[in-house]
């Protein structure tokens, strides 16, 4: 099954980068700055930030249902990062690099399965799981801190 990775929308964070470190911290969010890299994946550009770059930490809510499996977690978002489409079937560095947990949902976003992959190793992972009628759509995430990365959905669908 042919699939997409899908990047979170930038315009969603980008006034976030206008507000003052008290501001962000009302909000549980911070200002940090990328002192290496790898180590600042950014989930809008879907990309390392380089070493200087200024980012947000902020928490995201990436499985907004009501249910058991309703989930949020730390992520980075680059400051004046652009929207990243991966082409059709392409796992980008930043999840290709790391071990992922990848978690098939279906439309209720009840999970249907998950598995543990090196992230080069993801596509045929996704494109299996895509595969299968009962999953919607998939979440990756970083394996070790668990920190969502991404979602893939069927290519048809983007």
């Amino acid at each position: 099954m042919d699939f997409r990775i899908v990047a979170l929308p930038q315009a969603r964070f980008a006034p976030l980068f206008g507000l003052s470190d008290q501001e962000l911290a009302a909000r549980g969010a911070l200002r940090r700055v990328a002192d290496r890299r790898p180590g600042f994946p950014c989930r809008v550009s879907l990309r390392d930030a380089d070493p200087g770059e200024s980012l947000l930490l902020l928490n995201h809510e990436h499985l907004p249902v009501a249910g058991p499996y309703r989930s949020s977690h730390a992520i980075y978002v680059r400051e004046g990062a652009a929207e990243y489409l991966p082409a059709v079937n392409e796992v980008p560095e930043v999840i290709s690099s790391r071990l992922m947990s990848v978690r098939a949902f279906d439309a209720f976003g009840m999970m249907v399965d998950a598995e543990v992959t090196d992230g080069a190793d993801a596509a045929p992972l996704i494109s299996r799981y895509l595969d299968d009628a009962r999953v919607d759509f998939l979440h990756l995430h970083n394996a070790r801190p668990g920190c969502y990365a991404a979602r893939a959905v069927r290519a048809a669908v983007a």
